[in-house]
């Protein structure tokens, strides 16, 4: 199926109108995984001419994305992966977790951004960043559909080296979905239950009743949102 490439339109126009000279795009994968951790990834780009046939992650074949990595990590002018992990996602909720794993990213850049481009249409991130949100980010923007290639890759290469390298994984078959949801995936869950990399307080634990006695409850983060006199308070 056709589709447009990404352009530096919205780096150019935060150039323009706030002065950032260094602008930095954000993505994450392994949001509605049931195992392994949430991902980031913070890339700079700069406004060269992006290699041939970028775009989301998700409108790529992984044979495509495995090729396209090898280019990007050269081209790229710098990048960042930060994660969040399963004990990290059932403690803070996901959308604090993914704060956490983007502070990381964007921490483990050389330089900070002036300027963030996040993908979607909320700003996780917050102060001190100056974000613009920009929905499907990742297939109209260079800088964030680079960093959803990176942060896709870089995260199914880890889950399967993961599941590789602890033999107990092995049904779990997650060199194949990467720890989302999937028949194996379940398969292995209802016979062995979930393991060290699971998120426990995920509702799949609902649908197990040999397992659902681990699951994990987790105060709401609206709840918490009230307690803090209606901003969301955590301290990294």
């Amino acid at each position: 199926m056709p589709y447009e490439a990404p352009t530096h339109t919205v780096e150019r126009s935060l150039r323009a109108t706030t002065g950032a000279k260094v602008v930095a795009g954000v993505d994450e994968v392994g949001r509605g995984a049931w195992a392994g951790p949430v991902t980031v990834c913070a890339a700079i780009t700069g406004l060269r001419r992006p290699p041939a046939g970028l775009t989301d992650s998700k409108l790529l074949t992984p044979k495509r994305r495995d090729a396209l990595l090898d280019v990007l990590e050269d081209w790229v002018t710098a990048y960042g992966l930060g994660h969040s992990t399963p004990e990290e996602i059932d403690a803070l909720g996901m959308t604090a977790a993914l704060r956490l794993a983007a502070e990381r990213a964007l921490g483990a850049l050389p330089v900070r951004p002036d300027a963030v481009i996040l993908d979607g249409k909320h700003d996780y991130l917050g102060s001190p960043w100056q974000v613009r949100t920009v929905i499907k980010g990742d297939q109209s923007c260079i800088a964030v559909a680079a960093a959803s290639v990176i942060a896709k890759v870089r995260r199914d290469r880890m889950m399967a080296d993961l599941g590789e390298r602890d033999g107990s994984l092995a049904d779990f078959g997650f060199a194949a979905n990467a720890g989302y949801p999937s028949p194996v995936h379940r398969a292995a869950l209802e016979v062995q239950g979930p393991t060290p990399y699971h998120r426990l307080s995920w509702s799949y634990l609902d649908a197990l009743p040999r397992w659902r006695h681990l699951k994990k409850v987790r105060r709401s983060e609206e709840s918490m949102e009230l307690e803090n006199g209606g901003q969301l308070g955590f301290d990294f």
